[in-house]
């Protein structure tokens, strides 16, 4: 159910070892945004189910935080994030 950290951040040079991080810190938030959402869906319990939507929302606000970070320290990042987007803006024009 939940990801494992692709890599050993261990054995990451030092200068990417920011970046890796951000992007594991990314993977997990993902990943409990994810499970709240899921254990959401399977709940009968109203309040519950409000209760893990509201923390999975919290979790996306996370993932900005670490993107935020991530993108202010990887300029390829950056680039490669817009390449995808116009894409997308491409493909869906067709």
């Amino acid at each position: 159910m939940l990801s494992k950290i692709p890599i050993d951040l261990n054995k990451v040079q030092l200068e990417n070892k920011d970046k890796e991080i951000l992007r594991a810190a990314i993977i997990a938030e993902l990943d409990a945004i994810n499970l709240y959402e899921e254990m959401a869906d399977l709940a009968d319990n109203d309040e519950i189910k409000s209760v893990l939507l509201d923390v999975a929302k919290e979790e996306k606000t996370h993932v900005g935080e670490f993107q935020t970070m991530l993108l202010k320290s990887d300029s390829q990042q950056v680039e490669e994030l817009e390449a995808g987007k116009k894409e997308v803006e491409e493909e869906l024009s067709k």
